[in-house]
């Protein structure tokens, strides 16, 4: 059975279901508080909405008949260069972020990560979540 190839669209609607999940670990954690649990929750969280983002930028691309990408920097200093992004540093920001919050790195960067997640990145995502809703509607 052949699979369909899947979308921008789809990948978009992806992205805005683990938005809103990731969304609702940010308002859990800040009606209880945070633990090391919730704080798992919320990288793995971040990290599939970060990951479906670029996703969305990448097949958006491709539709447009852009060559592929080789990484996430590429795809997002052009996702900020079409405006698909407001903030090409926050989002090189996250993608650096990202790869230094590994089990190889100390207790310091999951909590660096933690806070750059509930004050910064969400409203990134959020705001990328706007731009893609009306260029695809």
């Amino acid at each position: 059975m052949k699979t369909q190839p899947i979308t921008c669209e789809k990948y978009f609607e992806d992205f805005s279901s683990s938005l809103a999940e990731l969304q609702e670990v940010i308002e859990e954690i800040k009606i209880r508080g945070i633990n090391r649990k919730s704080e798992q929750h919320l990288h793995r969280s971040f990290e599939l909405t970060h990951e479906l983002a670029l996703n969305t930028m990448t097949e958006y691309f491709k539709d447009q008949g852009r060559p592929p990408y080789s990484g996430s920097r590429d795809v997002t200093l052009d996702a900020f260069d079409e405006e698909l992004i407001d903030d090409g540093k926050g989002w090189l920001d996250m993608i650096i972020c990202r790869i230094k919050a590994t089990s190889l790195y100390t207790e310091d960067i999951d909590k660096a990560l933690t806070q750059n997640i509930i004050k910064s990145y969400i409203q990134l995502f959020e705001n990328f979540e706007k731009h893609m809703k009306s260029i695809l509607t």
